[in-house]
């Protein structure tokens, strides 16, 4: 008797496998499918016409812009020339960015891409900051650069790279260029977004308004509440 109830066993399992291997099957391509829309609706939205040219002088507020009466499209609202030359990186930090997005690009509206160019001087650093709603590829125009970025584990990603070269840096996360070299440099930079963003790591924090509190600044970086109002004085606005 034991010895056929094992046997019903075995039969009753052998005949379950392909059940729960077809369900396993549909899981995974459930899965899949939802990965696939989260990955859809993380980016921005496509266009529903050909163009839709945002108009910024429309009251109505919508995920982008409206889009401008096509009768009154022109072919200066799909072009830019303010690439074309480098800038003169004279700030503190020897490294200016000019963007190409939608604002200086009507056309881009619902496009899902932009551009921008940064300039170095010499020890130039365009410092650490994220885009939030972008993943950011790098062309080296001219010079030598060391880039990195930083993954939410806290590793560091980093690579110096030449003209030629490209480096790619993940949507959202926390990346900075510097050109440790003798000569400027240029790069050319790429976005899956009409509109990227951009926030500085150290401006959010040190430059805010309202101010974070100098207590919870001093507690996150292991220092004085004195420091922190000595960093804080560097960003305070000029008048």
């Amino acid at each position: 008797m034991h010895k056929c109830r094992s046997n019903e066993a075995s039969i009753l399992i052998a005949s379950l496998v392909p059940f729960f291997c077809q369900r396993m099957e549909l899981l995974f391509v459930y899965l899949i499918i939802s990965a696939t829309i989260s990955g859809a609706l993380a980016s921005d939205p496509d266009l529903l016409q050909d163009v839709c040219v945002a108009d910024f002088a429309s009251g109505t507020k919508v995920n982008g812009f409206a889009c401008k009466d096509a009768a009154n499209i022109t072919a200066a609202d799909f072009f830019f020339d303010g690439l074309a030359k480098a800038a003169v990186p004279n700030n503190p930090f020897g490294a200016v960015p000019t963007l190409a997005f939608v604002n200086q690009i009507p056309g881009l509206n619902t496009m899902g891409l932009s551009l921008a160019r940064a300039d170095f001087a010499p020890g130039g650093l365009v410092t650490p900051h994220t885009h939030p709603r972008a993943t950011e590829i790098v062309f080296v125009l001219e010079g030598i650069l060391d880039v990195s970025f930083i993954t939410t584990s806290n590793v560091r990603v980093s690579k110096t790279i030449k003209k030629g070269e490209v480096f790619v840096f993940p949507r959202a996360l926390v990346h900075f260029l510097k050109n440790n070299h003798h000569k400027p440099a240029a790069v050319l930079a790429a976005f899956n977004s009409q509109s990227p963003g951009a926030q500085l790591v150290v401006p959010a924090l040190f430059g805010s308004t309202p101010a974070v509190p100098d207590d919870v600044l001093a507690i996150a970086f292991q220092t004085s509440n004195e420091e922190v109002k000595k960093i804080k004085s560097n960003f305070a606005p000029k008048n």
